[in-house]
């Protein structure tokens, strides 16, 4: 699901929006693949990737002159972790480093998106996490096929390896144990932290799929539930969903606040059949689908075009990002002493 910051420069490198001419060029991409440095048993080492980065803009900014120029303000970084820019996995400590400060002027192309937090630059450009377009092509079933799930979940609901208390699961807010304690015997809840080969074809025959906060607000389910149409309902306070001029959010999905869990039942019988099918209709344009994934090769409107969108929406770049001779804005040692720590 961290796949996008490799196939966005794939992308790229072969892309019509691509110049040689580094003098012609609006942004400046530098890919640095932060997240693929995980331990053996597959957990992120966070502590790498600020090292990773700052190495990375060392090098660009003492071997070309672009960087200096606005210190980062028109360069762009893909930065997929669950909280983004601030490389961590775990909020408390996310929020504790913030954004590395040498990217604070730059634009941060990020899955991760909510409101009024440390780790969402103003600027940032959020995006949907990767989820393999291929794989989801190829168990699609008969349209026809009746819809006779009502709430769909797959997933963990609590997570004692990074909450020893076992009570909690989302930063100890406790939206998904609130699921499992308030439905796991409700008929209408197919709920379970069992994940069946049958998980795509299972989206396709539910009316709705929950996508409730993990660690970070945002899931690989909420590309998933698009795809498949069936309707999310998203359970994550504050969040900033992705490409919201190309996907209406408020129109396709139900929004349902995390205190509101125990209610689910309620909320999600009362909403009116034709309410239902026009969620569905929505969702089945193929335009929202597309905006929601990374193919392999790239189609128009889909998830990269949607970033080039973004892009160009923060044309032109105002005279005031380019700094005089000499001038120095960003601060290279500020921030936690463990990112600063040489390879």
């Amino acid at each position: 699901m961290f796949a996008a910051e490799i196939y966005m420069h794939r992308f790229l490198l072969s892309s019509p929006v691509r110049t040689l001419n580094p003098e012609e060029a609006d942004w400046f991409y530098t890919p640095i693949y932060a997240t693929c440095d995980l331990t053996p048993t597959g957990l992120p080492l966070p502590f790498k990737s600020p090292r990773m980065v700052r190495s990375a803009i060392q090098l660009i900014s003492s071997s070309w002159p672009y960087w200096n120029r606005t210190e980062g303000a028109n360069h762009f970084f893909v930065v997929p972790h669950d909280f983004g820019a601030c490389f961590h996995y775990q909020e408390e400590k996310a929020i504790e480093r913030g954004i590395l400060p040498i990217l604070q002027r730059a634009t941060l192309v990020q899955t991760f998106g909510q409101r009024n937090h440390v780790c969402l630059n103003e600027g940032s450009i959020t995006i949907p996490p990767y989820a393999p377009p291929q794989k989801m092509q190829a168990r699609q079933i008969p349209l026809d096929t009746p819809r006779s799930i009502f709430v769909y979940f797959r997933g963990l609901f609590y997570d004692v390896n990074n909450d020893p208390e076992g009570g909690y699961y989302a930063s100890g807010r406790g939206a998904r144990a609130a699921v499992w304690e308030n439905f796991k015997n409700n008929p209408l809840f197919d709920i379970s932290t069992e994940h069946p080969t049958t998980y795509y074809e299972d989206m396709q025959r539910a009316i709705f799929c929950l996508c409730p906060l993990g660690w970070a607000p945002w899931s690989p389910r909420l590309v998933e539930a698009v795809v498949f149409g069936c309707i999310p309902v998203i359970i994550a306070d504050d969040i900033v969903l992705p490409f919201a001029d190309a996907i209406p959010w408020e129109e396709i999905g139900v929004f349902v606040a995390e205190e509101d869990v125990p209610k689910l039942d309620t909320i999600l019988t009362s909403i009116p059949p034709e309410v239902i099918l026009r969620k569905q209709r929505l969702l089945a344009n193929p335009s929202m689908k597309r905006a929601m994934l990374f193919p392999q090769p790239a189609l128009p409107g889909d998830a990269f075009h949607q970033i080039l969108n973004g892009l160009a929406r923060k044309l032109p770049h105002q005279k005031s990002i380019y700094l005089k001779p000499g001038e120095k804005i960003l601060n290279w040692t500020a921030g936690p002493v463990g990112d600063l720590k040489p390879w």
